[in-house]
């Protein structure tokens, strides 16, 4: 069985502002077998990243799944993760420990930066959530 692979963005309209968080689940052939879209309030948008991060792995574990391949447009997040940045933000070491803490739910979890253009599906429920919430 493949991995799934996940596709997550947070967006925000104005840092801080209005956010919301897209998340798109994949199977090992890259349909999209789920589509999460939710507005999370006011708030920056690194933690709206993380956020989108920490709902994908929540759905995942709902899924039990053992193995987890996301993908992030944020290179702060997939960086700060991966522990290559060092987390200096009181709120997003806490978000930090948190995907750490749901990580361990699973065998293997491998965060991946991509170019904005490939979460393309990511981002458009991020910023549909916001529409909605309008």
């Amino acid at each position: 069985m493949n991995s799934p692979r996940i596709y997550v963005d947070g967006a925000t309209r104005g840092n801080p502002g209005k956010s919301g968080i897209g998340v798109v689940i994949c199977d090992g052939e890259d349909r999209a077998i789920k589509r999460i879209s939710e507005y999370i309030g006011i708030t920056t948008n690194n933690v709206a990243e993380y956020t989108a991060l920490i709902y994908a792995l929540q759905e995942a574990l709902i899924m039990k799944e053992k193995e987890v391949v996301i993908f992030t447009d944020s290179e702060l997040v997939a960086k700060q993760v991966s522990g290559e940045y060092v987390v200096k933000a009181e709120e997003l070491k806490r978000l930090r420990k948190q995907v750490d803490h749901l990580s361990k739910g699973f065998e293997k979890v491998d965060i991946q930066f991509i170019k904005r253009e490939r979460n393309k599906s990511a981002d458009t429920l991020a910023n549909q959530a916001i529409e909605d919430a309008s």
